[in-house]
């Protein structure tokens, strides 16, 4: 472009600009806006033509003024104007007010458009660029319909400067993105794919991005371009740093032409012509070799560049997968990387291994970094490092490694974010299946997984479970003696007790020979878990005590005893009570036969395929195929479930983007079936067709099985995707805190479980856990009533600014609370920035017909964020006086309000979240802490010292934090407690 002479320098716009930088206030800035908007205003409507100069300059000042957020609703017709001015300046100046301020439905894009036209037929290349650029920037249907033509021509014509070429390429493809129906494909198409032999390395560039959009539409219209890519790709990577010197950026000749290059070859299947593929297979295996040589600079551009090409490189080599050599040679590239101190690069080859775990031919060399691999997921500190580690081992597992495997993954998922837990489970749940040849190691994996993750066990998984066990007669016994012993636990998960029901309603008469597990064993112990469960797993518990009743006869009477009592014949849900009912009169009427025909064992299920890949494949997203199944599927007569063999692909190994499951959701198993009349047989609700003897209509049990379609359950892990938060009825809709609240918060402070509030009708338990600023917390409200509560509303409340400083998101609770009965309510919870007040709980329901309502305050401190800091006695002190500012200090002396005995002081500290520093105070008797208060917008540092005297009963705590209302706060808390 043309260089700008002296006499360009608009002094009017430099003075301008530095009195708007000059401005004390923001009114002084619009006033001084103002008074040069109606200068330019008069300037423009006066008697005296203006020249280009001083259009040039107003206008200059007019886009100034809109980049400073002010509105602009004159001077476009004088931009316009600029456009046929011959000098390069004054249209510059034009084109760029157009491309900024010109809206596309304008009344000038006519005359626009006309101005565009004269500058494309100019011959001009300045004036031909300038103007493609404006039809890039603008990139509206309207320009695209005025030079969709007209643009190829001017690509491919032979006299065309090469910049004029660079910007015809870009600016199609930015046409062509906007609106692909408007650029048509004729005779150029052809042409424009020998741009890739031009001698311009920009016009290469250009149009290798243009090319690669256009052959994933047209793929066979551009398929010519292969050989000129691998020419040019050649040409590249054989080339020292000098031979293209303008391209060469830190010793790596040409990075972004290579990599483009390298992502246009993976738009086609291999070369098929044999000079072709050998020449582009020599440049794969330079590149891997050049990985291996020494860098040639320290600066991270030269590892940036020479890594982007590498990985570029490796992609190719997998999407190809027909050269085991290059396979296994970039599987051992990207293991020399899972190592690497650089947090992006350990992604990278994670994430690439995970696709090359795929294929036949490195699937064995993946395997050899299984140790490495297990490491990165229990040591990495960046979370989504830790993800694609799972995902890598979930994609090297075979029948060698998946013991080893899914005992690592388990072993993660008692500490594994929230965000991915879900996910973890799917996998471990697919891969103990697939690969199990020991059903009892199966059994008790998935049990594992529900006692340490019940609350992301979707029911799909232990659907599939029930569905095993019932087709495996050689597992059953062992399944229930397993599952017995699980549910002796003191804190049992629902899912735990949905499986057990199902199970010993079905098998227990296996395990019924030993006293210790013997029918009226296990009625009690399953019953003793019937008031704290909802109401499908209640549905289900019943239908098991009518089994038992079937099974052991000696259990007849007790188990009457509880279908007649009130709370089960007089339920407020319709569902429980029907059951209560018919099951009842079925106990008592049928004779022993027909009651045995009734209730017989479940028969097989078909055998069919998982529906749990579909659900991971759903929740992975269309791009996860071969992440999910490998396609290396081993034939076995041990394959549970009798699992379909995935359709051959045309291609050996499809990309990442490729459908291999090919699955439909198999509808999943539900709770053991009971007949809604004593004329109506078991309903077969986990077969694919009609029962064997069906109904002869409607019954409860169908409206109970539609609870259980498998996109029915809300998991976890779909409230933490998409939460829908419970309505927040701000601070004036409630009343005030109870008098108490203030101390039931306190009791919490220092830990995160309890009994947070109980009078005579309802009880509210607490169940936290806190990670950096982030937190879950289990709110349990019970009824201690017989009473059912109606219109119970638990919602969570913001007062004042607290809404920009803490986002809860809150889970439904049912409307209805039964008596006696227990419902849950999670809470997600992240701390934006630092907070003074906690959130309000606001509980409202009606008993008896009255409306109840208290508030209390929700034991969310900023304490809870805390993250133990270890440091030694140096590090400490240097800190404390770098924090010696009075308003970062706060102190408090005050009595012992409790027995002063040292251990529980130590315990209560750690509880309060700071790392206890030993060996840091001269006096032993003093507690030293440390610690960072973790905020999403920032981090707070924190230092404490309590200093304990014992004869006269006193307490000096002192706390010393970068914020001045963080170190108050603290020091209120943490006083308190003693």
């Amino acid at each position: 472009m043309p260089a700008v002479s002296k006499g360009d320098g608009m002094r009017g716009l430099a003075v301008f600009i530095s009195d708007i930088r000059n401005c004390k206030s923001k009114e002084a800035e619009i006033k001084r806006i103002n008074k040069e908007l109606a200068n330019i205003r008069s300037k423009f409507k006066g008697d005296k033509a203006l020249d280009g100069y001083s259009k040039k300059k107003y206008v200059c000042k007019l886009l100034f003024i809109f980049l400073l957020g002010h509105d602009i609703d004159f001077g476009h017709m004088e931009a316009v104007n600029l456009l046929s001015s011959n000098k390069y300046t004054e249209k510059q100046i034009g084109y760029l007010f157009i491309s900024v301020l010109v809206n596309s439905n304008s009344e000038l894009i006519r005359l626009i458009n006309n101005a565009i036209k004269n500058d494309l037929a100019s011959r001009n290349p300045t004036f031909m660029c300038l103007a493609l650029h404006c039809i890039a920037n603008v990139g509206s249907r309207e320009m695209g319909e005025a030079f969709a033509a007209d643009i190829p021509r001017i690509l491919v014509a032979g006299d065309s400067m090469d910049s004029v070429k660079q910007s015809a390429a870009l600016c199609l493809l930015r046409l062509y993105k906007a609106s692909p129906d408007l650029v048509p494909m004729g005779e150029w198409t052809a042409r424009v794919v020998h741009l890739l032999n031009d001698q311009h390395m920009g016009v290469v560039t250009a149009a290798v991005s243009l090319i690669t959009c256009l052959c994933k539409k047209n793929p066979d219209d551009f398929k010519t371009c292969i050989s000129l890519a691998v020419s040019r790709l050649s040409r590249i990577v054989s080339s020292a740093s000098t031979d293209l010197q303008d391209y060469t950026y830190y010793f790596v000749p040409a990075p972004w032409l290579s990599v483009k290059l390298l992502r246009l070859l993976q738009c086609y299947p291999p070369p098929e012509d044999a000079a072709v593929k050998g020449r582009l297979v020599e440049c794969l295996e330079t590149v891997l070799n050049k990985a291996q040589e020494p860098p040639k600079s320290k600066k991270v551009q030269h590892s940036n560049a020479k890594n982007a090409i590498l990985f570029e490189t490796i992609s190719l080599i997998i999407h190809y997968d027909s050269e085991p050599n290059l396979l296994v040679r970039a599987c051992n590239q990207l293991g020399q990387f899972l190592q690497h101190r650089e947090t992006n690069l350990r992604y990278l080859a994670l994430e690439s291994m995970c696709t090359l775990a795929s294929s036949e031919f490195s699937h064995e060399a993946v395997k050899t970094h299984i140790d490495t691999v297990i490491n990165a997921l229990k040591t990495e500190r960046d979370v989504s490092v830790r993800q694609r580690a799972a995902d890598l081992l979930y994609a090297m597992c075979d029948r060698s490694n998946a013991k080893q495997i899914v005992s690592e993954m388990l072993r993660y998922l008692e500490t594994a974010d929230y965000a991915i837990r879900e996910e973890i489970v799917l996998k471990v749940a697919i891969l103990a299946e697939k690969y199990a040849v020991d059903y009892s190691w199966y059994v008790d994996t998935i049990l594992n997984l529900i006692r340490i993750a019940g609350d992301y066990v979707s029911e799909e998984v232990w659907y599939r479970v029930l569905q095993i066990v019932t087709n495996r007669d050689d597992v059953q016994g062992y399944a229930a003696k397993t599952v017995f012993e699980a549910l002796q636990a003191p804190a049992c998960h629902e899912n735990m007790v949905k499986v057990g029901g199902y199970i010993l309603g079905e098998f227990g008469n296996l395990i019924a020979g030993d006293p210790r597990s013997s029918p009226p064993v296990q009625f009690s112990l399953l019953h003793s878990k019937f008031h704290l469960c909802s109401v499908a797993t209640r549905a289900l518990l019943l239908s098991t005590y009518i089994k038992f009743i079937n099974l052991f006869p000696e259990t007849k009477a007790t188990i009457q005893g509880v279908l007649r009592a009130g709370s089960q014949l007089r339920n407020a849900d319709v569902e429980l009570q029907q059951r209560a009912v018919e099951y009842l009169t079925l106990s008592s009427v049928a004779s022993t036969d027909v009651l045995a025909t009734v209730l017989e064992e479940m028969p097989p299920f078909p055998e069919r395929e998982s529906s749990i890949l579909a659900k991971l494949k759903r929740k992975k997203g269309p791009g996860a195929g071969s992440a999910l199944d490998d396609g290396r599927r081993e034939p076995s007569s041990h394959d549970i479930n009798g699992g379909v063999e995935p359709t051959p692909s045309t291609v050996s190994t499809p990309s990442p983007s490729a459908d291999l499951l090919g699955l439909r959701a198999a509808p999943p198993p539900a709770a053991p079936p009971a007949p809604s009349g004593a004329g109506n047989l078991l309903v077969d609700v986990f077969s694919d067709g009609p029962a064997a003897q069906p109904s002869l209509g409607p019954t409860p049990e169908e409206a109970f099985l539609s609870e259980l379609e498998p996109t029915a359950p809300e998991s976890p892990m779909a409230l933490l995707a998409d939460p829908a938060p419970a309505a927040d009825p701000g601070p004036e809709d409630i009343g005030p805190p109870i008098p108490e609240a203030d101390e039931l918060l306190n009791k919490f402070v220092c830990r995160n479980n309890g009994v947070l509030f109980e009078n005579q009708l309802l009880q509210i338990g607490v169940k936290s856990e806190f990670r950096q600023n982030l937190g879950r917390m289990y709110l349990f409200y019970g009824n201690k009533t017989s009473v059912q509560f109606q219109n119970f509303s638990p919602t969570v409340v913001h007062p004042g600014d607290l809404q920009t400083q803490l986002a809860v998101q809150t889970k439904r609770v049912a409307s209805q609370v039964d008596g006696g009965a227990q419902v849950q309510q999670v809470l997600n919870i992240e701390c934006l920035r630092d907070f003074l007040t906690p959130p309000l709980l606001s509980v409202r329901f009606r008993y008896g017909g009255a409306p109840q309502s208290l508030t209390l305050k929700l034991p969310v401190t900023i304490n809870k964020f805390f993250q133990p800091t270890e440091m030694a006695a140096q590090d400490f002190f240097q800190r404390w006086k770098q924090l010696s500012l009075p308003q970062q200090e706060a102190q408090k002396i005050f009595k012992a309000n409790h027995p002063m005995d040292a251990e529980v002081t130590k315990a209560k500290l750690l509880g309060f979240g700071s790392a206890l520093l030993d060996n840091v105070d001269p006096n032993p008797e003093n507690f030293v802490g440390a610690g960072i208060i973790q905020t999403k917008a920032l981090q707070v540092g924190c230092l404490l010292r309590l200093e304990p005297n014992a004869q006269a009963q006193m307490y000096r705590l002192t706390l010393r934090t970068s914020k001045e209302p963080v170190s108050r706060h603290l020091c209120e808390l943490l006083a308190q407690q003693f």
